[in-house]
């Protein structure tokens, strides 16, 4: 029987930051934060290592926090891949359906399933996903869980997501080297997916917009199932460069700059505001108009949501998103935001936060922490799920064994 673990740890590992959250499987199903651990990131750019010992030690870092909040020795974390060496495509799958009396059962769909990944990848990818779409039963599409049903011919649309063998490799070392073990890799989105979507979106469609540090990375969802997913070289470090070359400031202090003060969309700023910028070589400080620095962001901002709109309109998804867009990740708190998507996209918009967890929720209810919560629901809804269907065929042996019994006996 697969065992439930106690305890699940997610571990975000992203240009800015390090987080690693832990959660406490609980008996009704769900899942309790009992542990937060965060640390600057280095080493780390795009989703790619650049520094072994550097990222190493953010990952420790953050890791030690979260063992110490959470009381317990962490062992095993599940991993966010994210960032631009992430491919994804869609593939389908045709079998006969096995059997005399034709009724299509788990090996028939497992059949399906490996016969739309059974692809040529090039050198140096791995499959990071496969996910089922949707299923087609003798020309009848459209069918969500086809087991049990009646048909000569099975077809399955699958979202195949695939990353560099290297790059991966090296997260794990990273990983490895603080002291813990990769249980699992999943997609940065589709843990983010997990803590800030609801259903209805999923159903309707709706593209997730996750704006980390170094990349923005996103996913459009139709019908309850992944179809598209990908990655923009832009992110939040692009929004502190341009003030501090802009406004000529240590990156430091643009950094903070842009998280006190800063707007992506110049209408929202009142002309009579003022922020104090700091300045280089040890010159005096300067105040300026908050304006000002609107108009540095919002150029970027522009930037960031044409490239993403332009990227769902050649894959063909803009006639899809029925729930519109929804905005997570570090960068997505930046004022104005959401006001500028939705200028451009002309769709509902909104701030995604993580919710669905229990326990310490008002310490990470914070897009920048979607990811890292995400995982570890994603991780206890997987073992709910195998624990679901051990106990299922545990309890159909038994049924049978009965059955069994009572012919013998009556």
């Amino acid at each position: 029987m697969a065992r439930r673990e106690q305890y699940v740890v997610g571990l975000d590992v992203g240009t800015s930051k390090v987080a690693a959250i832990v959660g406490e499987a609980m008996q009704d199903g769900g899942v309790d934060i009992i542990g937060i651990g965060v640390a600057d990131a280095h080493g780390v750019r795009r989703g790619v290592v650049v520094n072994l010992e550097a990222a190493a030690e953010s990952i420790k870092k953050a890791i030690e926090e979260a063992e110490l909040t959470a009381g317990v020795e962490i062992d095993t974390v599940h991993l966010a891949l994210s960032g631009s060496h992430v491919k994804a495509f869609n593939s389908r799958g045709v079998v006969a359906v096995a059997g005399q009396n034709r009724e299509i059962t788990r090996q028939d769909v497992r059949r399906a399933i490996d016969a739309a990944k059974a692809v040529s990848l090039p050198t140096g990818r791995e499959v990071l996903h496969t996910l089922p779409q949707d299923f087609v039963v003798d020309e009848q599409d459209g069918i969500g869980a086809p087991i049990g049903m009646t048909g000569a011919r099975l077809e399955v649309n699958v979202h195949i997501v695939t990353g560099s063998t290297s790059t991966t490799q090296n997260l794990v070392t990273c990983v490895n080297r603080a002291g813990v073990t990769v249980a699992a890799t999943v997609l940065g989105q589709l843990a983010a997916a997990e803590a800030v979507l609801t259903a209805d979106e999923k159903e309707l469609g709706v593209a997730l917009v996750d704006i980390g540090g170094g990349t923005t990375d996103f996913a459009v969802f139709e019908r309850g199932s992944l179809w598209h997913t990908g990655a923009i070289a832009l992110g939040g470090d692009h929004f502190t460069n341009d003030i501090a070359v802009g406004l000529r400031t240590p990156i430091p202090q643009a950094e903070k700059t842009k998280r006190r003060s800063g707007c992506a969309l110049t209408a929202l700023v009142d002309e009579e505001q003022t922020v104090e910028i700091a300045s280089v070589g040890g010159r005096q400080p300067r105040i300026m108009s908050r304006r000002i620095l609107a108009d540095v962001l919002q150029p970027r901002a522009e930037e960031v949501f044409h490239q993403l709109w332009d990227e769902i309109q050649h894959r063909g998804y803009e006639g899809a998103l029925n729930s519109g867009i929804v905005l997570t990740g570090g960068g997505s708190v930046l004022d104005g935001m959401p006001e500028i998507a939705d200028q451009i996209f002309d769709l509902p918009i909104r701030r995604g936060c993580p919710v669905g967890a229990g326990g310490l929720t008002d310490h990470v209810n914070d897009p920048a922490f979607a990811t890292a919560v995400g995982l570890i629901m994603y991780a206890n809804r997987r073992q709910v799920s195998e624990q679901d269907h051990y106990t299922g065929g545990a309890l159909s042996r038994v049924a049978g064994r009965l059955r069994l019994l009572f012919k013998e006996f009556f």
